[in-house]
């Protein structure tokens, strides 16, 4: 039992040392490069700033965002909200627009044990369907739209 806590301990270690460090993500796939600082991307991955509108509407969209499938938050008229993820209610108290923005975009950047798809990716996935292949689950208008509308949720 010890010697599997002392190798998770080193995992997260390993994991919080590499997250520390800037990583530059190549443009792949028409994907917008950013730089990774710690456990935040400061810089948009798009021109455009996000709309909290159209990010609540993808946050809600069991076709499109997924999100509800693990988290749940304050959406009363949303049926079936998830338990395996944090409550999003009050992500935007949690984390900064920076913070919120890896965690969506690829939150393996930050604790490569997460059940949460990295959203901004195409390269080093495994078991994804032919027709999803090459593609990213969301653009980096749509993680702007997500990170707008999450910022709105505060405690």
């Amino acid at each position: 039992m010890a010697r599997a806590a002392r190798s998770l301990g080193f995992l997260l270690a390993a994991a919080c040392i590499v997250a520390a460090q800037p990583v530059q993500a190549q443009s792949v796939a028409g994907l917008k490069a950013f730089v990774a600082d710690g456990d935040a991307i400061p810089s948009p991955l798009a021109d455009v700033p996000g709309d909290a509108a159209r990010g609540r509407a993808i946050v809600v969209n069991r076709q499109l965002g997924l999100c509800l499938l693990c988290h749940s938050g304050p959406f009363a008229q949303e049926p079936s909200q998830g338990t395996l993820a944090p409550s999003l209610a009050g992500a935007g108290s949690r984390w900064s627009e920076g913070q919120l923005r890896l965690r969506i975009a690829d939150a393996r950047r930050v604790n490569p044990l997460t059940i949460m798809p990295s959203t901004y990716r195409v390269d080093g996935l495994t078991r994804v369907g032919a027709a999803w292949r090459g593609q990213p689950i969301l653009t980096g208008q749509q993680i702007e739209d997500v990170v707008a509308f999450l910022r709105t949720l505060r405690d």
